[in-house]
């Protein structure tokens, strides 16, 4: 099922780029062969949005990032009732993504994350050890996904990964009072969506990861419902931010940018609230993407898995073998041998 064919999408990159053109003054008379640019990857991870409300609640801005093909139900969790079968739980799906491995490697249960096992990479230090001068940055609602998951300074997991990062706020309780219904988590969620669309217009890094937590916390509280539907438009306006800067950086210089969103799990049949548990919409999630390059995996159920080395290979960067043995994923993305194209 494909959102983007359920509602009109605002203006295409595609339209960008050509209104870009024609105020530079670019010539499209003769079909001319050329180079994508450098390729840039920014990965967002929303919380805890089933697939099923995600394709019933309006998201302009994901719909028009997916495009008519971007668009696909994965899965979390590992085999259910295998050596993999992995809790349908935050902190273990992030690092799912990071690692490309399911729990039984990466050793992340909970989102107490007591003792993840670093010999399983993640994708920041797979890029630096590929590539030195890879710029990476990470803007996070959540502090322990760079101090815990990724373990950022740490010698057993790869020591300084991380060019920039911006995360730690809801540390900060004069700043942001905590209160009941997680205002303050919303107020922290847009904080780091305007600093990731900031940075990446500034700074164009070639490797990002943003983590946005409110729709989770609303799913607690109240579960399926308008309350879960209109946290889920929200969250849509902040990766819209992020969206608009990576196109607006790829009409204006020579840069590819790939934009991945997905979640981490999705909620209980019953009520909404819950997840953690192996039934079919707490192992349901999706992935949103407006790359070009798309294989039949990507239409196939994809997990979670899947995405580091799809990321990894459009920036078109070699796994070692002691690494790439490890990996539980493939990639949904093609190599970049055709990274041309005509206008």
């Amino acid at each position: 099922m494909r959102i983007a064919s359920l509602r009109s999408s605002p203006v295409s990159p595609g339209l960008l780029a050509v209104l870009v053109c024609t105020l530079l003054g670019c010539s499209t008379a003769d079909p001319v062969a050329i180079d994508r640019g450098e390729p840039k990857v920014v990965f967002i991870i929303v919380d805890g949005i089933p697939a099923d409300v995600l394709e019933t609640v309006p998201t302009p801005f994901i719909d028009e990032l997916a495009g008519e093909a971007g668009y696909a139900r994965a899965y979390v969790g590992g085999e259910s009732g295998g050596t993999s079968e992995s809790p349908t739980v935050s902190a273990v799906g992030y690092n799912s993504l990071l690692t490309g491995t399911w729990a039984n490697k990466h050793n992340v249960y909970s989102n107490s994350i007591d003792a993840p096992d670093y010999r399983y990479w993640d994708i920041f230090r797979i890029a630096r050890q590929q590539n030195a001068s890879i710029r990476t940055a990470l803007f996070s609602t959540w502090e322990e996904n760079r101090t815990k998951l990724i373990g950022e300074g740490l010698s057993e997991a790869g020591g300084q990964k991380l060019n920039y990062y911006f995360d730690g706020f809801e540390n900060d309780e004069e700043r942001f009072p905590h209160d009941e219904a997680r205002q303050y988590i919303r107020e922290i969620d847009a904080l780091v969506s305007d600093e990731a669309a900031s940075y990446i217009s500034r700074e164009g890094p070639d490797l990002s990861w943003v983590y946005l937590e409110f729709t989770d916390d609303i799913g607690h509280m109240f579960g399926d419902g308008d309350e879960l539907n209109s946290a889920v438009t929200l969250m849509d306006a902040n990766v819209g931010k992020i969206w608009q800067a990576a196109m607006q950086r790829q009409a204006l210089y020579e840069e590819d940018w790939l934009v991945l969103v997905t979640t981490d799990h999705g909620r209980d049949t019953d009520s909404g609230k819950n997840h953690g548990g192996q039934s079919e919409r707490e192992r349901t999630i999706w992935i949103a993407s407006n790359s070009e390059r798309l294989n039949r995996n990507f239409y196939n159920m994809p997990g979670i898995v899947d995405v580091l080395p799809s990321l990894l290979t459009f920036l078109e960067l070699a796994v070692p073998a002691e690494i790439r043995e490890q990996l539980d994923g493939e990639t949904f993305i093609d190599p970049a041998n055709n990274r041309t194209t005509t206008d």
